[in-house]
């Protein structure tokens, strides 16, 4: 079956998501379920569909004009070793509301994972920070005066 991906954020299965991220993700347990809502409705996220079956998911922070921050990546563990994680990653980078945005994310064990997509670290930074160099000019996001 067909691998699929959406920002369409009523196509997330919330209940996974927050399952997941409270109990199973190093970066996030303890995060309340109302924390977790909360930044999902405040961020693009990306959802990945394997055969119909949801797979795992994204979250961007960004300012739609420097930067933005990748976080909350996860595949799930009965989808793994089937280069979900990279499908997902690479649609994100490219997104075209990232387009020309400096990107930055923190891990403990994705190295690799993130180098592939442009994403770089000073070796003593690299433990955890690394970023992608952006060239500026995102659109202006609609503000309330």
């Amino acid at each position: 079956m067909a691998v699929e991906i959406t920002s369409d954020p009523d196509k997330i299965d919330l209940k996974r998501v927050v399952s997941f991220l409270k109990k199973e993700a190093y970066w996030a347990r303890g995060r309340t379920a109302k924390a977790i809502l909360l930044s999902m409705a405040n961020s693009l996220c990306y959802s990945i569909f394997d055969g119909g079956r949801f797979a795992g998911f994204a979250r961007v922070v960004t300012d739609s004009s420097t930067v933005y921050y990748l976080c909350d990546v996860f595949i799930l563990p009965e989808h793994r070793g089937k280069g979900l994680g990279k499908k997902l990653v690479r649609h994100v980078v490219k997104d075209p509301r990232l387009k020309g945005l400096g990107g930055m994310l923190l891990t403990r064990d994705a190295h690799g994972l993130y180098a592939r997509y442009g994403f770089t670290g000073r070796e003593k930074e690299r433990k955890l920070f690394m970023i992608k160099r952006g060239r500026g000019g995102g659109r202006p996001r609609k503000t309330s005066a």
